[in-house]
């Protein structure tokens, strides 16, 4: 069999409609890599409408996602917006992908559907997909009955930091709605939440990852996980999800959600990438003085506020498509090299998105150092053990 490349990148979403930074234009610095690729894969951050519903961006139509229609193979839509716009947004974003080509998991109408496994082939070579929602919000999960996305189900809980006053320390309960404080109670500055995962739901992902391995050459699991806006934290339950998942049969992890990036792993010889951060992402509407047009503007005002309180960064007004936290801008994509059906390279494709919004692929000089250093540095300061070496204008981990 001859080489071949995987490409997979983290969040994408291109709903624009600005005749200047058109869809095309956003996706210009990826391209190449993407044409370049034998296998094609990101994860789709939100669904596409057929046509416009409240609350959607202007947008926010399935024809934006036209410049990657021939460009990518398979798309994940585990993501936890997902559900936004309910079973319109769902229904339509699947139908876009089954009308191209192009291969889904992770999101269904239903359940069942959501947790399907989805297979590319080509050149001998068959790669098997399935994606996971590991961070809610639980509106977004899929049932029997409701749309939505293939879901990990976890339990969190809330408790007390240094924040909270000695005496509301002393009064107050564990489970974070049982509190009855005398002072108003900001969550993400006085409480740690803390994922616990649903043994159940840990044991039925495992079984799913057994069968699929059995129907391919080649497996990825992608979780959507990760604390966003929060550089170099991993959590315990993330490492251990992706550990089961290689222990089951993966034979890579890709993970995205956070905004930002967060570092590799090497486990039995396998990579994690723990946090791919944005690949191709337009959000003015999350911009403080957005003056676009969104249905229902007065929820995304209010939203816009909580952001920059609820995360403690404000975006730089000099991106003002990409109103990310500041180190958002440094943006991994996988690469894996296959051989005979196996993987035998686990790669970094090292990007910075500039000021247009538009990321732009570096290697080796300055700019691709800079992305270099930093991956490096996030990888180490988590605790994770992945050393990053240059092969030409490539990051190796090993």
């Amino acid at each position: 069999m001859a080489r071949q490349t995987l490409i997979f990148g983290g969040d994408f979403s291109i709903p624009s409609s600005d005749p200047e930074l058109t869809p095309a234009k956003l996706c210009e610095g990826v391209t190449d890599l993407l044409d370049k690729a034998d296998f094609r894969m990101f994860q789709l951050e939100e669904a596409y409408l057929a046509r416009p519903v409240e609350r959607s961006v202007e947008g926010n139509l399935t024809k934006s996602l036209d410049p990657v229609k021939t460009r990518v193979d398979l798309v994940t839509l585990s993501g936890n917006h997902f559900y936004d716009f309910k079973e319109d947004g769902v229904r339509d974003t699947i139908a876009w992908c089954e009308a191209n080509g192009i291969a889904h998991a992770g999101g269904g109408m239903n359940e069942e559907e959501a947790r399907k496994p989805a297979f590319v082939e080509k050149g001998g070579v068959k790669i098997g997909v399935l994606a996971y929602n590991a961070v809610g919000g639980k509106q977004q999960f899929a049932g029997p009955n409701q749309a939505g996305t293939a879901p990990i189900n976890f339990f969190r809980a809330y408790t007390p930091t240094d924040a909270l006053s000695v005496e509301a320390q002393r009064t107050g309960k564990q489970e974070y709605d049982n509190w009855s404080l005398k002072e108003p109670v900001h969550f993400d500055a006085d409480f740690k939440g803390d994922n616990y995962l649903d043994p159940e739901a840990l044991l039925k992902m495992s079984e799913e990852i057994r069968k699929t391995k059995e129907m391919c050459d080649i497996l990825i699991v992608y979780f959507h996980k990760g604390y966003v806006h929060r550089p170099v934290l991993v959590d315990a339950w993330e490492r251990v999800i992706s550990h089961m998942a290689i222990d089951n049969g993966a034979d890579a992890v890709m993970a995205s959600h956070s905004h930002v990036s967060h570092g590799f792993e090497i486990y039995k010889g396998k990579a994690i990438y723990h946090g791919l951060n944005n690949f191709v992402m337009y959000t003015p509407q999350l911009a403080p003085g957005f003056k676009g047009k969104v249905h229902g503007d007065a929820h995304n005002a209010e939203w816009v506020k909580q952001r920059i309180a609820r995360f403690g960064f404000v975006p730089d007004p000099e991106y003002p498509t990409y109103p990310f936290q500041p180190e958002s801008v440094y943006c991994p994509v996988a690469k894996l090299i296959i051989e005979d059906g196996k993987i035998i390279s686990n790669r970094v494709v090292l990007m910075k998105t500039e000021k247009s919004g538009i990321p732009y692929i570096h290697g080796q000089g300055e700019v691709g150092q800079e992305i270099f250093d930093y991956m490096q540095r996030i990888t180490t300061e988590a605790g994770l053990n992945a050393k990053l070496t240059w092969d030409g204008d490539e990051a190796v981990l090993s």
